[in-house]
């Protein structure tokens, strides 16, 4: 089957601006829905990233409507109507003075699909805070997971997780939908999202590691996990080490960086000292240059990677455009000039 074609004919009302709710009809439009994108007044504000504009809303079409004026309201009234999915990221309560949230919309469209992503979810205690991604992740734990100082990430994580997480639940209640004919409601919070990811419980191992130290509620200071995490190299630059606590890993990363006398030490043993292993590690390292020990290592087995930027990203493999790699490509189009499409509506 061609992906472009797993969601043709879903009519997708897509009502949001910013990221997270044009990243997950982006997703939609790649399987083959026909999204039309409401902008406000003067544009989606993305417009001025034109870049970032440009790649989550490719394949879409625009109409501008003014939701505070009574023939907008009207018109993404039947726009609502006659959508299979509504996508929306305003702030909870905003579109029921428009008569565009859920309970409105179902009386006429019973079978809509309705997703609001929003910072902390409809009924949250914190649903009228504003917020961007970075308030999110630190409401989720996501910053500094294990204590210690807080890290922020240079991708929106909330912003994207929430997004992917969006058009999964939306295809998930199409599917719902084919069995039973009834639409639904999808609450996503990026608060939410995130501390599905943070979790419960961590540790100072696994991937959810960092080749740090901190503490959680019930564990002492971590110890670092000797040959897990970020390695400064000859040149300043870096590279990403996963050695956890397969012995054979780490016996491949000693003999590849002449630590022969630290190579038969058990976990158990390499865990109790593993500030100590860390820095032997890091002082092995940082007289290799990267791209020459990244070749090395990997040859040799070992869990092992460039930390690379953008550019560098973009040189080392294609851009794969989505998330999930298919047999068949998946659909593509010209990104919509604003209110390119008035007048249109579904086909």
């Amino acid at each position: 089957m061609n992906a472009a074609t797993f969601l043709a004919g879903i009519r997708v009302l897509d009502l949001s601006i910013w990221r997270p709710g044009p990243y997950a009809t982006s997703l939609l439009v790649a399987l083959g829905a026909d999204v039309l994108k409401v902008e406000p007044p003067g544009g989606d504000p993305m417009r001025h990233y034109t870049g970032l504009f440009d790649v989550i809303n490719a394949g879409k079409r625009s109409v501008e409507l003014d939701l505070k004026d009574d023939a907008g309201r009207e018109r993404a009234g039947e726009l609502a109507a006659a959508a299979d999915v509504i996508v929306e990221g305003f702030r909870p309560g905003v579109l029921a003075r428009f008569g565009l949230d859920y309970e409105s919309v179902r009386t006429g469209n019973p079978g809509v699909v309705y997703c609001s992503i929003s910072g902390y979810g409809q009924s949250d205690p914190r649903a009228p805070l504003p917020g961007h991604d970075v308030n999110y992740q630190a409401w989720a734990g996501a910053l500094a997971p294990e204590g210690g100082a807080a890290h922020v990430s240079p991708l929106p994580i909330a912003d994207l997780a929430s997004g992917q997480t969006g058009a999964f639940g939306i295809c998930a209640a199409l599917l719902g939908r084919a069995t039973t004919g009834e639409g639904t409601y999808l609450d996503v919070s990026m608060t939410d999202v995130l501390s599905t990811w943070t979790g419960p419980s961590g540790g100072s191992g696994g991937s959810g590691g960092s080749g740090g130290s901190g503490t959680s509620d019930h564990e002492a200071p971590a110890q670092a996990v000797p040959g897990y995490g970020l390695f400064t190299t000859a040149e300043g630059r870096q590279i990403a080490l996963g050695v956890v606590n397969e012995e054979h890993f780490w016996q491949r990363l000693c003999a590849a960086l002449g630590l022969d006398e630290l190579a038969d030490l058990t976990f158990a043993e390499r865990s109790a000292r593993g500030d100590e292993l860390q820095l032997a590690v890091r002082v092995a390292v940082i007289v290799h240059e990267r791209d020459a020990l990244v070749a090395t290592l990997t040859a040799a087995g070992v869990p092992a990677s460039p930390v690379l930027d953008r550019r560098e990203m973009l040189d080392a493999a294609p851009y794969p455009g989505f998330p999930i790699r298919l047999p068949m490509p998946v659909r593509t189009g010209a990104v919509p000039l604003l209110d390119q499409h008035r007048g249109e509506g579904f086909a």
